[in-house]
């Protein structure tokens, strides 16, 4: 059944037709072909490759040209498939602003791994996970390949970046962003962004050969990148898109590209965390999280516990130290090495 969506949507696309409104999408290959003279809301189909019919693999491409010169914002969603709280707010986005009073443009990928949104999946079709092998091959893998594309083709583009996740299947996400704090603009940015938590963290350093997340590939290329976890996956959740929307529109604010926001009035109530990890269960059966998304825990607090096949308590878990939930598990069943808690260790 997968296998037949993903051919009829690749055969719907080749024709570049936007449902029934009968006007033509154009087909690009590089970001660097968007029309930035044309003031307005305009929609594209960026080629990533061919699929076994040899018809194009498309990625929808928004841009919001505004009316003056300014800085690029690029909003990139769902290079996981089945994180889709991102693609709504970029739509939300597309839908509210007036390009008239934007300065810059706005590019907004409302899926950018296309083939596993359309599948349901996280990963791409063999399986690889795409934010994890950046900057890809140009003669790889499929996935080295994708990837590669989105390195040469739409990373160079932005002159900020804002990538937007979810957590994956059987867990679940506070509202959350990655960001190195140690650099001014990238707290900044996680700061606007009004997450519960915000977690530090450096990504590769300039040099570094080894497979890297596209926050570490922009980052590398000069382009301040955060990535801002969005609640749960293969769902929509109107508080997370609203408050998702309400940060891009504090970002385009404080770039003095749309609007202004009194930015005294924006609390801080973020909870900062030094480092994070993932606590893992050591034998299999069924797991029962005791803990909620956002609790501050203290160490030796019980966090969670696993029963047998036959019900019996077979083990118990703590925290290893202070801290605060960051993620959890949603899945009882697993076996040894399923995930616990993600657990955020405070400043």
């Amino acid at each position: 059944m997968k296998l037949f969506k993903l051919i009829l949507f690749s055969l719907l696309l080749s024709t570049s037709f936007a449902g029934n409104s009968q006007v033509k999408i154009p087909i690009i290959k590089n970001l660097n072909e968007l029309d930035s003279a044309k003031v307005g809301t305009t929609h594209y189909w960026l080629e990533m490759g061919t699929n076994t019919y040899d018809l194009p693999m498309l990625v929808p491409i928004i841009l919001i040209q505004g009316n003056e010169s300014g800085p690029t914002l690029g909003l990139t969603a769902a290079i996981h498939g089945n994180e889709l709280n991102g693609i709504a707010i970029i739509h939300r986005l597309a839908e509210s602003i007036d390009p008239k009073l934007l300065k810059g443009r706005i590019i907004g990928i409302p899926g950018l791994n296309s083939v596993s949104v359309q599948s349901d999946e996280r990963n791409f079709i063999d399986q690889e996970d795409l934010n994890r092998i950046f900057p890809g091959k140009k003669n790889g893998n499929s996935s080295n390949q994708y990837v590669y594309k989105i390195t040469e083709r739409v990373l160079p583009a932005f002159d900020i970046h804002i990538d937007f996740h979810t957590a994956s299947f059987g867990r679940i996400n506070s509202m959350y962003a990655r960001a190195d704090l140690s650099n001014d603009t990238l707290k900044i940015l996680a700061k606007l962004q009004q997450p519960d938590i915000i977690l530090n963290g450096k990504e590769a350093s300039v040099g570094s050969t080894s497979a890297r997340t596209m926050r570490a590939e922009s980052t590398l290329k000069g382009t301040p990148t955060i990535t801002v976890e969005y609640g749960n996956p293969q769902v929509y959740q109107e508080e997370m898109i609203q408050r998702g929307y309400n940060g891009i529109m504090n970002t385009l604010s404080w770039l003095q590209m749309y609007g202004t926001v009194d930015f005294q009035k924006l609390e801080d109530k973020a909870t900062y965390c030094k480092k994070s990890y993932w606590i893992y269960m050591e034998e299999g059966g069924f797991l029962e999280v005791m803990v909620d998304l956002n609790q501050k825990l203290a160490k030796g607090e019980k966090i969670a516990l696993v029963r047998n096949a036959f019900g019996e308590i077979i083990k118990e878990y703590v925290a290893p130290e202070d801290g605060i939930v960051i993620g959890k598990s949603t899945n009882p069943a697993n076996m040894s090495g399923g995930r616990i808690i993600h657990l955020g260790i405070l400043e």
